[in-house]
């Protein structure tokens, strides 16, 4: 569950308990509320009882492994996550991007630069909470976009929860309509990075918004592709307040 809370409550889940100690350790001398989960099982416990902002999530877990835990928890949560994945495992990372995640780091990781991560995805999302105050909504095609709930809802009724990253990407595509922006403006926007030139997400994230948005990826209307512009997104938007 999330909470308002100015102190970060941060739930790391990894079946190797020297890194659930290590990391407890590091992000607890932060000053943040760390609780720890070896599995899927003890993290859904943990959930149900105990107030959390973020989780880190290893991909590798006995019983579920990490994609169905972030794919499952995306369905009904837009809760942050950060994926921790093999280095030698590329797909993986992708896999974990398409799965909902919001950033995800290579294993082995510095502390400081998870750290930093995690600060990072927390910033975005306590700008977000800023924001509900004058519950923002956005109206463009068919569809509506609730800043509050960040969910999407066609005229039939239709609802759809975005994770982190899709909801910062629609947005920014919806600050500014008919405009190209190439990948680089687009990770900058979302995640206030430099782009990586093996960095997909953006790819991904557009992929995903088209198929919850039943956009055709052969021959996208709504998010189209530029050639050597970026995306683009190609409708009347309307903003205004609940």
């Amino acid at each position: 569950m999330n909470t308002s809370t100015t102190t970060p409550r941060i739930l790391i889940v990894d079946d190797d308990a020297d890194i659930r100690s290590l990391l407890a350790d590091y992000l607890g001398a932060q000053g943040w509320v760390i609780s720890t989960a070896q599995d899927g099982t003890s993290m859904q416990q943990v959930l149900d009882t105990t107030p959390i902002d973020l989780i880190v999530l290893d991909l590798t877990l006995p019983g579920s492994d990490g994609l169905t835990l972030c794919r499952d928890l995306r369905a009904h949560s837009t809760l942050p996550v950060i994926m921790l994945t093999a280095r030698s495992a590329p797909l993986d990372r992708i896999l974990g991007l398409e799965m909902g995640a919001d950033d995800y780091l290579c294993k082995p990781f510095e502390p400081r630069e998870l750290l930093v991560r995690i600060r990072n995805v927390l910033r975005r999302n306590h700008s977000g909470t800023n924001e509900i105050a004058a519950a923002t909504k956005w109206q463009f095609a068919d569809w509506t976009l609730d800043e509050n709930t960040r969910q999407l809802q066609s005229s039939a009724g239709l609802l759809v929860v975005l994770s982190g990253g899709e909801f910062r990407l629609l947005k920014a595509l919806l600050e500014r309509p008919n405009r190209p922006l190439n990948r680089d403006q687009l990770l900058t926007l979302t995640q206030g990075r430099e782009t990586d030139p093996l960095d997909r997400s953006i790819d991904l994230h557009i992929s995903r918004l088209r198929q919850k948005l039943g956009d055709d990826a052969r021959q996208p209307l709504l998010i189209k592709t530029l050639r050597n512009e970026g995306y683009l997104l190609a409708a009347n938007v309307k903003r205004g307040n609940a």
